[in-house]
């Protein structure tokens, strides 16, 4: 006589999530491995990155923040977005690190400008890919100016 087993709602459920962190880690793997990300690319935080390493990595990341206007231009949205994301991730680490090196008296003042720049940012993340064109421009026109704002006080 062959066992029956009543599949339950609860039983069903564990079974689909228990199904899922297998195939999320397998994903995390092979992006490891090939080197590609479908997804958050949670490496990429840096927590032990001296001041000096952000000091120097931030005019390189600067300027490629500023650099995704070619890819604007040529109207490459999705190049542009992951380009945006890219650079954005590596300049906000290095922002935040040097802002944490500061005096405390200075920190809310550069936390607002770092606020404000890539919350500029994300807005022309969004804008890009809606492809609205106006948009765009006034996006980049604030992430440029708030970047300019930064950058001069710290």
């Amino acid at each position: 006589m062959a066992l029956q087993r009543h599949i339950t709602r609860r039983r069903a459920t564990t079974n689909i999530l228990a199904a899922s962190v297998g195939v999320l880690a397998m994903e995390a793997i092979s992006c490891q491995q090939t080197g590609t990300a479908s997804g958050f690319d949670f490496g990429m935080t840096a927590p032990e990155q001296t001041l000096e390493e952000a000091e120097s990595g931030i005019k390189g990341h600067a300027q490629s923040l500023i650099q995704v206007k070619e890819l604007l231009e040529a109207e490459s949205w999705n190049a542009a977005q992951r380009a945006l994301r890219k650079c954005s991730a590596y300049l906000k680490q290095d922002i935040y690190t040097i802002i944490q090196a500061k005096p405390g008296s200075e920190r809310p003042e550069l936390r607002k400008l770092y606020s404000d720049l890539f919350n500029s940012v994300t807005r022309l993340d969004y804008a890009a890919r809606d492809e609205n064109v106006p948009r765009i421009w006034d996006c980049y026109g604030n992430v440029v100016s708030a970047l300019s704002n930064i950058l001069s006080r710290l």
